[in-house]
């Protein structure tokens, strides 16, 4: 017999087990990794191309440590949004309990400053979030910036956010009241920039890229919910994530 010849029908038998157990183990290995992808999305690290991703974007109040973030965080996902990344240029600071704790708040920063230094290309660029929470003008009205020059930022930051993505959602929110020893008016100025966001967010906002102002400012107290009339204490801490709740998950749900 030419040992070239094709095979005979007993090598053929003897050969088809093995194509079976190869094709067996392929298979169960490619339920394994489905079945981990669920696991992994369940304990709250979803997978990166369906993952909403979030930037929270401020001052200390959102970066230093911020921990509103982390309870934030934690009440979507015990809510089961599973597939949600918080993103952000600046790492994770403790807060008591693991989370994801990426974030784009910067300490001292004024909203009027992040907009004349063109900084927030930067930070969408390397991050690319689909939806912003934005606590931002602390900062300004201690340095006494005017009402209309903060909403001129405001606005250039959300024309930077669109022109990063069409279909930004942008979470503004009306910022927590303040009552620095070392500022007397920044009481009153804080009231007269909250007043003017809501009508600001509304000549912005599109069909495409919603604007939903979230007040973080009715029912705070400076003295209950600060440390130093300023930046928040625990119960703070707990009073803005709550009040970012509902309107994150609108955003998530599709509601706005």
């Amino acid at each position: 017999m030419n040992p070239h010849t094709a095979p005979t029908a007993l090598t053929a038998r003897r050969t088809a087990p093995r194509y079976a157990l190869v094709l067996a183990l392929a298979l169960a290995l490619l339920g394994l990794t489905l079945a981990q992808t669920g696991t992994a999305r369940a304990a709250g690290h979803p997978a990166s191309t369906a993952a909403t991703r979030i930037m929270p974007l401020g001052d200390s109040i959102t970066g230093s440590p911020g921990c509103w973030r982390a309870l934030l965080w934690r009440d979507l996902v015990d809510a089961g949004h599973t597939d949600i990344d918080f993103v952000g240029t600046q790492a994770p600071q403790g807060c008591g309990f693991p989370h994801d704790g990426e974030h784009e708040g910067h300490g001292g920063f004024l909203a009027t400053g992040i907009a004349e230094q063109n900084l927030l290309p930067g930070w969408l660029a390397a991050t690319t979030p689909d939806v912003v929470l934005m606590h931002l003008g602390t900062n300004d009205v201690w340095s006494a910036r005017t009402t209309s020059a903060i909403l001129d930022a405001y606005t250039t930051l959300v024309r930077q956010m669109r022109e990063a993505n069409p279909h930004m959602r942008i979470l503004v929110a009306q910022i927590i009241p303040m009552a620095p020893a070392d500022c007397a008016a920044c009481g009153e100025r804080v009231t007269d920039l909250n007043a003017a966001i809501p009508g600001w967010a509304a000549a912005l906002t599109t069909t495409d890229s919603p604007l939903t102002v979230v007040d973080q400012w009715t029912g705070f107290s400076t003295t209950a919910d600060t440390t130093d009339g300023v930046h928040p204490n625990d119960s703070g801490t707990r009073k803005i994530a709550d009040r970012w709740y509902p309107a994150v998950v609108d955003t998530l749900t599709g509601a706005v």
